[in-house]
């Protein structure tokens, strides 16, 4: 029996090389992408709760019993809204889009394939600005925190310091190729 197609569709590793590159590899960059891949999940399971309440699938958000948490208050406000959708539904949305950029390409995407971490990193900062933002807007705006907007945020922060070390080499190698 035949392999129909052992190289990725980008041209990259063989398809065996690259799966066993992400199961097995030990690289720095590697294991950051791994733990990208987790906080986004961490961060999906926050946002899933909020977009349940936010789209009226649930009708309560539990909150820690600490003064100063109204999970519903700021998940109903009209800045979670203020794009026209709600904001949990595009975080969540974000934050699954992290997994497939975190598992694209092997150990040494960022020579191979430097544009992927770069666009990675870029969105990975831009997300974290929006999240302080949304951070600030709690106790400023709000008057009130919500534990599953402080855990994305986290995990966006998280995610954005975990992205810009494969970015720089990608940068590097493209300084490097001219």
């Amino acid at each position: 029996m035949k392999n129909e197609r052992t190289e990725t569709l980008t041209g990259g590793l063989e398809l065996q090389g690259l799966r066993r590159e992400l199961q097995r590899g030990k690289s720095e960059n590697l294991g950051r992408r791994r733990a990208i891949i987790a906080l986004s999940l961490v961060g999906m399971a926050a946002m899933t709760a909020v977009a349940l309440f936010q789209t009226g699938v649930i009708e309560h958000l539990p909150d820690p019993p600490i003064d100063g948490f109204d999970s519903d208050k700021v998940n109903s406000s009209d800045t979670a809204y203020v794009l026209g959708v709600p904001d949990g539904t595009l975080s969540l949305a974000s934050l699954a889009a992290n997994i497939p950029l975190a598992a694209f390409g092997g150990e040494n995407r960022h020579e191979e394939q430097p544009l992927v971490p770069i666009l990675a990193a870029g969105k990975a900062v831009v997300e974290a600005a929006v999240a302080g933002w949304y951070f600030y807007q709690m106790p400023t705006k709000e008057k009130a925190w919500c534990g599953y907007c402080i855990a994305g945020a986290l995990c966006n922060f998280g995610i954005a310091a975990l992205v810009l070390p494969e970015a720089k080499q990608a940068i590097q190698s493209l300084v490097d190729t001219k």
